[in-house]
């Protein structure tokens, strides 16, 4: 087979998608935010791209996947409804009652709220709602929030692995790779759920003195909800969203038309609520984010670096399929625990394409890879933008309680957030090998 000579082209693309995601990697040090700099990469790129004859502004357009852009669009404003109604607040409370005073029954409550909700919404939106709410239950028993707090984050970062709509990283994995929802829920569902319960078991063991503790009071008030009717609808609608993302394939529908579907739906019924509500918790910032790395990475694949690339792992991959799915894995979860996994996800999909076109067998490179990236933010307080919101909401907690002890540190985070990061991926290697003729079969 002839080899791919390294060229002009590949060089400039090369550079262009180094040089930002360096940037966009050092977000920590430099204080831009790095949608800025994607967005500059993603001009730099279209610019080289018609200076040197392979990327214009055509195919620009063609390589953004609006599946990915309008689906976490419209999700991010039904949650938007969904936020003032003060539904989250009364479910929060429902479930430190249904502890009765035992932590661990509470965190375990907790845990599996925040991962049933992150199977839908994705892991960010989930921390954002659970976090104060954890915040204010704990303040009112008395105990430590640190737990909690920590199991809230790693669990939806788990949590979202399960499904398609889950995970931005998800999002981008399932549409390039045609993977519809109930393929992606049967493969990662009950890998998902091992790593739950290792998270779980891994957090009594890690805080056995913090949840040995006896709370001062387990006297909470309920909260009513706000706006019944509007929430209501909500469940009724996300209840038919499942019902439409399980069927969607059949109906020939993308999983974007579903989630626009639903927003709609609750538009109507909740007619009161106006579209400037509607549209407050969308991150406009991200979407760009999204669409700027897709104009990036599109203008890397018209110059054929990654197709350059793709046949020095050929060989590998064609040597040891399982060996190539753990690697990947694993190697995805390191680098996903130390930078961004987006743009990690969003430059690794057209190279395993590029290995699915030449006859390569990348079925379960598509599972290690979702699982790496989804897991592997766990790693690090810094690992996925979850983690940096619970560690930011800690360290504001431990400075308004002039209280050092209630800030989640890297240091804590190294050795309760790791330990249990490890551990997930050491199940779900194992998981993997066993039930490798399920996850290589395959996909169409």
């Amino acid at each position: 087979m002839e080899h791919l000579v390294f060229d002009v082209p590949m060089l400039v693309a090369a550079l262009i998608l180094t040089l930002t995601f360096l940037a966009i990697f050092t977000e920590q040090v430099h204080h831009i935010e790095r949608v800025k700099f994607a967005m500059l990469g993603a001009g730099t790129m279209l610019l080289a791209g018609q200076l040197f004859g392979f990327y214009d502004t055509k195919l620009a357009l063609e390589a953004v996947d609006w599946n990915v852009v309008f689906l976490l669009g419209c999700m991010m404003a039904i949650v938007s409804i969904m936020i003032p109604t003060g539904g989250f607040e009364w479910l929060a409370f429902k479930i430190a009652h249904l502890s009765k005073g035992k932590l661990y029954a509470l965190l375990v409550l907790t845990g599996t709220a925040v991962t049933v909700i992150s199977l839908l919404l994705d892991n960010v939106t989930t921390v954002v709602i659970f976090g104060p709410l954890i915040i204010m239950i704990c303040k009112t028993m008395k105990v430590s929030p640190i737990p909690y707090l920590l199991a809230a984050a790693l669990l939806s970062d788990t949590g979202g692995v399960a499904t398609l709509v889950g995970d931005p990283p998800n999002l981008i994995i399932g549409s390039a790779a045609d993977i519809d929802f109930n393929t992606f829920f049967i493969h990662m569902g009950g890998l998902v759920f091992c790593a739950w319960i290792a998270i779980l078991l891994s957090m009594k063991v890690f805080f056995s003195k913090e949840l040995a503790v006896t709370p001062s009071t387990t006297n909470i008030e309920e909260v009513a909800i706000k706006e019944p009717y509007i929430w209501k609808s909500s469940m009724a609608v996300m209840l038919g969203m499942v019902f439409l993302f399980v069927f969607h394939d059949k109906l020939g529908w993308e999983p974007w038309v579903v989630s626009a579907a639903g927003l709609t739906a609750l538009l109507f019924l909740a007619r009161r609520v106006e579209m400037d509500i509607a549209l407050t918790h969308v991150e406009i910032p991200l979407l760009i984010f999204f669409i700027s790395l897709f104009i990036l990475i599109g203008g890397v694949e018209r110059s054929h670096l990654l197709e350059w690339v793709g046949q020095f792992i050929e060989p590998f991959v064609e040597q040891d399929l399982l060996i190539a799915t753990l690697v990947l894995m694993w190697v995805s979860a390191i680098l996903s625990a130390l930078i961004d996994n987006i743009p990690f996800t969003a430059a690794m999909i057209p190279v395993l394409l590029e290995l699915e076109n030449k006859g390569v067998n990348v079925a379960p490179l598509w599972w290690g890879l979702s699982v790496g990236v989804g897991m592997g933010g766990n790693g690090t307080h810094v690992g996925s933008t979850a983690n940096v919101f619970i560690v930011t909401i800690s360290e504001r907690l431990a400075k308004e309680q002039n209280d050092p002890s209630l800030a989640i540190t890297p240091g804590l985070w190294a050795r309760k957030g790791t330990p249990a990061m490890l551990l997930t991926l050491i199940v779900s290697s194992i998981i993997m090998a066993i039930f490798f003729d399920f996850f290589s079969k395959p996909l169409h």
